[in-house]
């Protein structure tokens, strides 16, 4: 039985406080949401990139809001303790405080999540702050944003300058005074990443961003080799082979069928057999007509 307490955004800023890592992992689905409740996630991200992982898009741009509200609905059946978080997608709140209001509305409402996530730095604080005024909380997202990855040009690594160490602070500094319950940093160098986990007093979320983040985020198909175009990425660990075991699986089925292997008389139900001789008169099986 799960006695685990529900994890809530004060229970994450008390990690922070008490120095105990953060554990987040992406879930898009109701069977998948379960196993990360029942391995202990604190935070399970509905992220965007589902676009990459479960649509087959090249980057998260082409997702949708309501593609984003479905895959909330089907992760939080699943949730009882974890805190879900959904992103906000591509072009949903750069436009009007309003609109960006009803949207982050949608996700809470349609969608069930606890919270929303946001890419972006000083430049979207309003829209932050009016969210949370408005009772919605928010994830905030720097580095690397891969919502703008068109406009930054590449997977490229953040934080390797002064002025992009600086940016980033000032960056983090604003969301943070803007409400946001925590950001997380997205291939950000270590170093960068360790100096703004300690100037800020709400949780970083790493991503390729070192060991220093008080809590670190994977996608789930990377962590567990889910998928037949998973690559290798250096800030990923994998903890398992899943699209192994499926594609071994799939490929025995296959077999089985093919020589007529499954179904066995284990997996088969049978009438009587004077009830079938009284139907059907003894004759030969179907099957044996093919000999």
């Amino acid at each position: 039985m799960n006695m685990r307490k529900p994890v809530t955004t004060a229970k994450l800023r008390k990690m922070k406080e008490d120095g105990t890592p953060i554990s987040v992992m992406t879930a898009y689905d109701y069977p998948t949401a379960m196993l990360a409740e029942e391995a202990g996630i604190d935070v399970i991200l509905v992220g965007d990139s589902l676009g990459n992982v479960v649509l087959g898009y090249d980057s998260t741009v082409p997702v949708t809001l309501d593609d984003m509200i479905y895959h909330s609905r089907a992760v939080t059946r699943a949730v009882r303790t974890s805190f879900v978080v959904t992103d906000l997608p591509f072009n949903t709140y750069h436009g009007s405080i309003d609109v960006s209001l009803r949207n982050a509305g949608r996700i809470m409402q349609e969608g069930l999540a606890k919270a929303v996530k946001m890419e972006g730095g000083a430049e979207i604080a309003p829209t932050v702050e009016a969210l949370v005024q408005a009772g919605i909380p928010v994830m905030a997202h720097l580095g690397l944003t891969p919502q703008s990855i068109h406009q930054i040009g590449g997977y490229k690594i953040q934080g390797k300058t002064a002025a992009q160490a600086q940016k980033l602070l000032d960056d983090a500094k604003a969301l943070e005074q803007a409400g946001a319950f925590s950001i997380v940093l997205e291939l950000v160098t270590d170093q960068v990443a360790a100096h703004l986990t300690s100037k800020l007093s709400i949780p970083t979320i790493g991503i390729g961003a070192g060991k220093d983040c008080d809590g670190q985020v994977l996608v789930f198909h990377d962590a567990l080799g889910y998928g037949s175009d998973i690559h290798p990425k250096r800030f990923v660990k994998t903890y398992g082979n899943v699209g192994d075991m499926i594609r071994s699986g799939l490929r025995q089925y296959v077999d089985d069928v093919k020589q007529r292997s499954f179904p066995g008389p284990e997996h088969s139900f049978r009438m009587d057999d004077e009830v079938a001789e009284s139907l059907y008169g003894g004759g030969k099986p179907v099957a044996a007509y093919r000999e």
